[in-house]
């Protein structure tokens, strides 16, 4: 199995780690899920007009290889998909690392992944 490594920019600095292009496919799918959540959540905001969109389940992605990556993201707290931010922890036996990043940006550097590795 083949293993690269995969760039999140994050909103100060960027973490970079081994990532498979079968993980990253993984990941990039939750990703398109969650912004199809995102999206319905504030079409219903925009045009309900008083109704309460219905509650979407939050994405909690989690992958185990070299580091374990989970990402985290409540679509029923942002207006739009482009505003989200999802928040990323990412570890192994000597460290931990937990910050927010920005959903757009993360998607972006996953498909920016994908393109290199094929």
């Amino acid at each position: 199995m083949s293993v690269s490594q995969l760039k999140l920019n994050l909103i100060e600095g960027s973490v970079s780690f081994s990532f498979s292009p079968q993980a990253a496919r993984e990941l990039q799918g939750a990703l398109a899920e969650l912004m199809v959540k995102l999206r319905a959540v504030a079409n219903k905001t925009a045009v309900g007009g008083g109704g309460k969109p219905s509650p979407q389940k939050p994405m909690e992605y989690q992958h185990t290889g070299e580091v374990f990556l989970e990402i985290f993201c409540n679509p029923n707290i942002w207006p739009s998909p482009f505003a989200a931010k999802v928040l990323i922890t990412l570890r192994d036996e000597r460290i931990r690392l937990t910050t927010e990043a920005e959903l757009t940006r993360t998607l972006e550097d996953v498909n920016q992944f994908l393109e290199q590795v094929g």
